[in-house]
């Protein structure tokens, strides 16, 4: 009998204890046990915590639980509590599960910057510095923010790439895709057929450091400044997406950075008034560009990398159609998704902000407009190409579609990278600064852009 009793109080104690320890695990934990552990003794205690204890934050944790889980019986037990809590029938489509999650108020605690710092550490350990300890250094939805499916760097940028001269570059026919950028003289051309491969480069052209961010799903390249305030930013790929736009990421802090706003968005740089100054780029043909400037550079072949840099190789299922890879929010049917825009914003000046129809633009070579005070005008080449230029109260009537325009007093100006040249007084028109990006990821960026069309 002793005995007896002596059995039942330590496997009373062996109880209390497993008692104390569940109460002290957290719910994100029991999403994690389907990946830290294979035995389904562990999966049902688990399901069963999650079921009896369900509640609205648990929603995101078993869509991104569901998209990484491999063993189907468990995926199957979550995906119908998954639908049985929220009403909704939505199977394995994570895309409507996701804008579901989206056009709803966010619903996470902060809980799930460890949840999502500790699933994404199993893909490669650098990413959990992104989101662990962070949720006060934050200002974008965290649920918005996507595994791209690449490690760090997994689309390797291009650092310090060689650049030969243009007769050297004999791989490029003239209607293949370019993007241009002269700085302090310094002239280069990126071809768009090996840049697509490797979405970055980083490099220090016309004495200033800088970087190339190419995001191909939302279609824009953007050509910063690096150094900020006197420190020196080096940025490379996270392998994350915010609203199908590459997130950024720098070495020292391993904050996330907007590509398209050019800020920090998750880390301790958030809140450090930091962003970044960007330069115009052009998109042109290479036969267009190279007339233009028969002293440019451009990116050599030997990257040190192997890959298929044949025109129209890299993304060309995704290019082909108007279908997107990752999608967003909601969409704005006011364009196709994949129609190029220019966009044209001074975010040190003005909240204003407009995207130009391409499209628009190659029907009104000329075409003037304001922002901000500040009189603008887009001149766009045979190419397509677009160049902006602060025009003041200059007034331009006639554009040859390649290097020189008139104004309404019958002056002659020459369009160059840098200004637009009086020919006879040599008074300049600054540049602004410009890209080209796909209506869809501009809009998902700013919600609030003004369209023209």
């Amino acid at each position: 009998m002793k005995n007896i009793l002596i059995l039942c109080i330590i496997l009373f104690s062996i109880l209390e204890v497993n008692a104390q320890k569940t109460a002290q695990k957290e719910g994100y934990e029991y999403f994690l046990d389907f990946f830290t552990s294979s035995d389904l003794n562990t999966h049902n205690t688990a399901y069963t915590y999650i079921d009896y204890n369900w509640k609205e934050s648990f929603e995101i944790l078993a869509i991104e639980t569901l998209y990484f889980l491999k063993n189907t019986k468990t995926s199957t037990k979550i995906l119908s509590l998954l639908e049985k809590e929220t009403k909704k029938n939505y199977g394995y489509d994570f895309n409507a599960w996701y804008e579901y999650i989206w056009n709803k108020t966010a619903a996470y605690n902060s809980n799930y910057y460890k949840f999502k710092a500790t699933l994404h550490h199993y893909i490669d350990y650098k990413f959990s510095r992104y989101f662990l300890n962070r949720e006060q250094q934050s200002t974008i939805r965290l649920d918005e923010v996507r595994w791209g499916g690449v490690v760090q760097d997994g689309i390797p940028p291009l650092r310090n790439p060689l650049m030969i001269n243009a007769k050297q570059a004999t791989y490029l026919k003239d209607d293949h895709i370019v993007f241009g950028i002269a700085v302090n003289g310094d002239v280069r051309a990126y071809p768009k057929r090996i840049l697509a491969w490797h979405e970055m480069f980083t490099d220090t052209v016309g004495g200033i450091p800088l970087a190339g961010v190419y995001c191909t799903l939302c279609g824009t390249v953007i050509v910063y400044k690096t150094n900020k305030y006197g420190v020196q930013y080096d940025l490379g790929t996270s392998g994350f997406l915010y609203r199908s736009n590459k997130l950024m990421y720098d070495k020292e802090t391993q904050s996330l950075w907007n590509t398209l706003w050019g800020k920090p968005v998750i880390g301790p740089l958030v809140g450090k008034n930091i962003e970044l100054e960007y330069l115009s780029v052009v998109t042109t043909t290479w036969g267009e560009w190279k007339k233009r400037h028969p002293e440019t550079s451009v990116l050599s072949l030997r990257t040190g990398h192997q890959r298929d840099y044949n025109e129209g190789v890299a993304y060309k299922d995704y290019f082909a159609t108007d279908n997107l890879m990752f999608n967003i929010h909601k969409k704005d049917k006011r364009l196709k998704n994949k129609q190029q825009i220019l966009a044209i914003r001074i975010p040190d000046q003005t909240e204003e902000n407009f995207a130009i129809s391409s499209k628009f633009l190659k029907r009104k070579r000329i075409f003037k407009h304001t922002i901000g005070n500040n009189n603008f005008t887009v001149f766009t080449d045979k190419s397509g190409a677009h160049r902006v230029y602060f025009t003041e109260d200059v007034e331009f009537t006639d554009y040859d579609k390649g290097i020189e325009a008139t104004d309404n007093n019958g002056n002659t100006w020459q369009l160059t990278e840098d200004a637009l040249i009086h020919t006879t007084t040599k008074q300049k028109l600054a540049r602004f600064p410009a890209y080209n990006a796909f209506w869809f990821g501009y809009q998902a960026a700013f919600p609030n852009v003004t369209l023209i069309k």
